[in-house]
């Protein structure tokens, strides 16, 4: 279903105002979006851990192999350490490294890997491409703040399968083949 520019209301299929706050509402609007349910949009974030996951350890591997054998006065293992702090934060080198893989394939390609396989695309809310900074914002809370993110999205904007950081960026997760 599409969804007004302004507000981010849900519009009707032949609606010319939004009814939510009288915006007039483009063609290009009334295109039919179909938002990814939770379920699939889980299963390609498990796909992208995954994939960045074996390339984490591929990465730790070798320079724990490197701290042994050559730079033994550097502690390598603090380096790679994740910091928790209280409401599910967590800040850390994984944590970063998936900001940037997810801010990147999404500001880019409008996908990640998951999202790739699932059939999926990260879209403005009238459809059109994401900018790197919407990629950034919502990557912020699939990277750092997942549990708030997915719950508070759940709990406020399930008709639109958003979680928080898809609101604050004006994003949407949407079906590429149906």
């Amino acid at each position: 279903m599409p969804y007004c520019e302004k507000c981010g209301a849900e519009i009707p299929e032949d609606a010319a105002f939004c009814p939510n706050c009288g915006a007039p509402i483009r063609a290009y609007q009334r295109s039919k979006l179909v938002t990814a349910g939770w379920g699939e949009r889980f299963v390609a974030w498990i796909i992208d851990i995954i994939v960045v996951g074996i390339f984490l350890v591929l990465f730790k591997w070798y320079f724990f192999w490197l701290g042994f054998v050559w730079f033994k006065f550097i502690d390598f293992s603090k380096i790679f350490i994740s910091i928790r702090e209280p409401l599910f934060i967590n800040v850390g080198f994984d944590n970063i490294i998936y900001f940037l893989y997810w801010m990147f394939t999404e500001g880019v390609l409008g996908q990640s890997i998951g999202k790739i396989v699932m059939k999926m695309k990260v879209t403005r809310l009238d459809g059109g491409r994401i900018n790197m900074m919407q990629a950034a914002v919502e990557s912020i809370g699939k990277a750092f703040l997942l549990p708030i993110d997915c719950f508070i999205g759940w709990l406020l904007y399930s008709k639109r399968h958003q979680r928080l950081f898809n609101y604050i960026s004006e994003t949407i997760v949407i079906k590429t083949s149906y």
